[in-house]
């Protein structure tokens, strides 16, 4: 692995040349934090425009725990290609596994989802992180993920 230049700010500009994913799948709005094969922290300002609140639910919008463990996912995504930057641009890091997710509230509009994740271990290409989710300094949403280059 070789090391990366990490931008002082990482805006949606850079998790855009970084990940795949677009509109209406790119789950966060920014980076606060990466130190590679350490830790991440990214933000999602949740807000009523998202397609998703249209039909979870109407009159009563959550946003869908799995686009929150996305978030974390996509959060997560960030500091391997960091970790590994001599795959940016050449490989897609791949979801491998998802365990002990557990969801403890309702994340709505106006909510500012904090993903924070730290690196568990790395084998054979297989990056083990465990994440959380926070809106307000209270814990939302928690899982252990893995994931891949491929």
């Amino acid at each position: 692995m070789s090391e990366a230049i990490i931008p002082e700010n990482i805006d949606i500009l850079e998790i855009l040349r970084l990940l795949p994913h677009r509109y209406p799948f790119v789950m966060i709005d920014k980076i606060l934090s990466v130190v590679p094969m350490k830790s991440v922290t990214g933000l999602k300002n949740v807000t009523i425009n998202e397609p998703f609140f249209q039909g979870h639910f109407p009159g009563r919008p959550v946003m869908p725990g799995v686009l929150i463990l996305e978030g974390m996912a996509q959060t997560g995504g960030m500091m391997a290609f960091y970790s590994a930057p001599e795959n940016i641009g050449t490989k897609l890091l791949y979801f491998a596994g998802i365990d002990k997710a557990r969801f403890r509230k309702p994340v709505i509009p106006g909510d500012q989802l904090l993903f924070h994740l730290e690196m568990v271990k790395y084998k054979r290409g297989i990056f083990v992180m465990t994440g959380e989710a926070h809106v307000d300094g209270k814990l939302v949403a928690e899982a252990e993920l893995m994931a891949s280059f491929g």
